[in-house]
């Protein structure tokens, strides 16, 4: 911790120089990642804390890290000795950093932020709060380039095509539907700045960030062009030729912003929730005219198209596949041999590289045994882990990635004896599980306004988790993806069909055990009546519910036919997959209740 207390010093020391009281730093890069290419790392490298959310805010006499209730355990144990206090976010009666330095700092204050590295409205709600109080946000570099020493550069891996056979539309079709829909605007360009968009956009892939098939860059298309800012270098010249016989430009990376400096009085679309300052405040100054609303190529790429779909449910069966191959495992072996959660992670990972196409996890895989699994976002190695018994409950999160589609799972398995109260809490959970599941609704729904649904047998014992219910889930890309979510908080955005979600209600007795139901569904049609058009859920996800830890008592008929229904498909979409010894293994685990 001795290094961390270190690397704040310098960074007050930089502070002094740039006359500054205080000190943003955003955690993420200036696409708005979740995962990061180790040059962005910087709530990493300033306090040691490896989530993969959380703000830092740092004055000369005080340093803070604000995070969810996903790392509330994980942030407190990695923070102590370094003198940065955890604040919490996200529940109950939160202080948000801005709202902290505006009680903290006298009016006349100056907090550093680098404009890059933080979205149009982030910026503007942190504004906001400052000003009331007389203190001045100032745009600055990123004052880490001046004391990270070494710092990574930004990756140089290859980035490689995605066939529209997987992709199912050509860069065309996807462009010809931007410039439609930017004529409701009355735009001329629209900026794209996420990587996952920007993926999708060209049908390329790349790996700059572990566990998403993604590379760094921009793009800006217009009503005649196309352009894309990256590293040429990363490109095959092949893929660079084919890329301008469709007449696509593609410019570097650094690029990007000198090109936008050169924009005059342009109808720019840009999404505030996701594109950086820096780019809201170079088109301003340019005198051009913006309009802002939810990325167009975030909605496209969010509602998965028929091609897309079809690799879903193929990624599932192998998915699946791997998934009772290594529960089958976990059987033979557990009180054979030494099991830990970090070797439980490795196998899962071991499983399911043997299905054909897999291109690597979807994120790192969180085992938790015990009372590990009250630890939501765990993340352990193989100093750390826990050794497996045969007692109590073990809950797995993991996913593959696949050329076909992307994975995100998680089960609840018994290892040996259990309790009453686990029974009763891992139904409570299945309950909420199945209640969204089922969920028929009108078109333009929201996701808070289906969130109880998962949580209602919960609440109705008292019990809540204080994570989301449900987030968006990429194609052979990002398993977070939006703009849409399941949660208690309002999204504007509505749940629309072929969008692929995941459905995960919990719950967490801290320091006992933690209980997790995973499945990723799918919006579909469901029928169109006199008072409108109303939609449903499918289940993609294909693997055995642990029956055992089940208390029948607690569920409906409905809930009990649809357990029944569900293992009955499982059986029938993977037995004929599975080696011939494991069959009879698989038809154990899924017999009626």
């Amino acid at each position: 911790m001795n290094e961390i207390r270190m690397r704040v010093k310098a960074l007050r020391l930089e502070m002094l120089k740039q006359n500054l009281d205080a000190y943003y730093i955003s955690g993420t890069d200036p696409h708005s990642s979740e995962y990061l290419p180790n040059r962005w790392k910087t709530r990493e490298f300033i306090t040691g804390f490896t989530g993969s959310f959380g703000v830092v805010v740092v004055t000369q006499e005080e340093a803070g890290l604000w995070t969810d209730t996903r790392y509330f355990l994980q942030a407190e144990e990695q923070l102590k000795g370094s003198g940065i206090k955890m604040f919490k976010l996200r529940v109950p009666n939160a202080v948000s950093p801005e709202s902290w330095l505006a009680k903290k700092l006298p009016e006349g204050s100056k907090v550093g932020i680098d404009a890059q590295s933080v979205t149009i409205n982030g910026f503007r709600d942190f504004e906001n709060v400052l000003v009331e109080k007389g203190i001045n946000l100032v745009k600055t570099t990123d004052l880490l380039d001046k004391i990270w020493e070494e710092r990574p550069e930004i990756p140089a891996d290859g980035i490689f095509e995605l066939e529209i056979k997987y992709a199912g539309l050509s860069r065309k079709e996807k462009k010809d539907t931007i410039v439609a829909e930017l004529k409701k605007y009355n735009a001329d360009y629209h900026i794209v700045s996420m990587l996952d968009e920007l993926a999708w956009l060209f049908n390329l892939r790349g790996s700059d960030v572990n566990y998403n098939p993604v590379f760094t860059g921009y793009a800006a298309v217009g009503k005649t062009d196309m352009i894309l800012f990256v590293d040429k270098n990363k490109m095959s010249v092949e893929l660079q030729q084919q890329l301008e016989k469709e007449r696509i430009t593609v410019n570097n990376y650094d690029d990007f912003f000198p090109w936008l400096s050169e924009f005059r009085k342009k109808s720019v679309f840009i999404d505030p929730s996701t594109a950086n300052y820096s780019i809201y405040e170079t088109l301003e100054k340019g005198g051009n005219v913006l309009s802002e609303g939810t990325s167009i190529t975030a909605l496209l790429k969010a509602r998965k198209n028929k091609v897309e779909l079809k690799g879903f449910r193929q990624a599932m069966i192998k998915d699946g596949v791997a998934l009772v191959e290594f529960l089958f495992w976990l059987k033979q072996n557990i009180g054979k041999e030494k099991i830990t959660e970090y070797s439980v992670g490795r196998k899962l990972a071991e499983f399911r590289a043997k299905q054909e196409d897999f291109k690597g996890e979807s994120f790192p895989p969180i085992v938790g045994y015990k009372s590990h699994g009250a630890i939501v976002h765990l993340n352990v190695g193989p100093d750390d882990a826990l050794p497996l018994e045969q007692d109590g409950v073990l809950l797995f999160d993991s996913g593959g990635q696949y050329l076909q589609g992307t994975t995100d799972i998680t089960r609840t398995v018994a290892l040996g004896e259990i309790t009453e109260r686990q029974k009763k809490d891992f139904t409570l959970v299945l309950k909420g599980m199945i209640g969204l599941t089922l969920a028929v609704f009108p078109v333009g729904t929201k996701g808070c306004h289906l969130d109880i649904l998962a949580r209602k047998a919960l609440w109705e014992s008292g019990i809540n988790y204080g994570h989301g219910t449900g987030h968006g889930v990429g194609h052979f890309l990002n398993v977070h993806e939006g703009p849409m979510a399941i949660r208690q908080e309002f999204n504007v955005n509505t749940i629309d069909a072929g969008m692929v979600l995941s459905n995960e209600p919990a719950m967490y007795r801290e320091g006992q055990y933690g209980i997790r139901t995973e499945n990723m569904i799918v919006c579909v049609e469901k029928e169109e009546t006199e008072f409108g058009k109303f939609l449903g859920f499918d289940t993609l996800t294909l693997c055995p519910i642990d029956t055992g830890l089940v208390d029948i008592s607690l569920l409906t008929p409905e809930e009990i036919d649809w357990i029944n229904e569900y293992h009955q498909r499982v059986r029938k979409e993977l037995l004929p997959f599975m080696d011939e010894f494991i069959q009879p293994f698989l038809l154990e685990i899924t017999k009626p209740v």
